[in-house]
């Protein structure tokens, strides 16, 4: 696999996007793995009664769709995840399909790491254009070449 992109190969404004479908084993793994069994996430019978009318994924998860697609995009060039802060804005449900685009909104030079720190903005949309999740990430990255 070639590494992925650079800090030198990043520029303000690029847009990078991806999408998947979150699965009722991905919200089934998601409780095993958290240790979060709250109803609202395994109990369709409990959920039913409630605000969303269905079970809801973790935010979680939403969260780890949104970025884990830094781990393809700067594959092997990625020296470390400093920040992720996002703000959930509808529920997720299992099947709903999450597009995910990041923008390039910073870059600060960190010669001594050979390369630097890159700050983005993303947004995750359900398969209906709503929007699920707003978040803003800082990687630092070291150059290719």
């Amino acid at each position: 696999m070639l590494p992925g992109r650079g800090y030198n190969e990043l520029n303000l404004g690029d847009v990078y996007e991806s999408a998947m479908t979150l699965t009722e084993t991905h919200v089934v793994l998601g409780a095993g793995l958290f240790g979060d069994f709250n109803p609202l996430h395994v109990n369709e019978s409990w959920a039913k009664k409630g605000k969303f009318g269905t079970r809801i994924a973790h935010g979680y998860l939403t969260s780890n769709v949104m970025a884990a697609q830094f781990g393809m995009l700067l594959y092997g060039t990625a020296i470390a995840y400093l920040e992720h802060a996002i703000k959930f804005t509808a529920p997720v449900k299992p099947g709903d399909t999450l597009h995910v685009a990041w923008t390039v909104t910073a870059k600060e030079d960190k010669p001594k790491h050979g390369g630097g720190v890159v700050s983005f903005s993303g947004v995750c949309k359900n398969q209906d254009g709503t929007v699920v999740a707003e978040a803003s990430a800082k990687l630092l990255v070291k150059n290719n070449g």
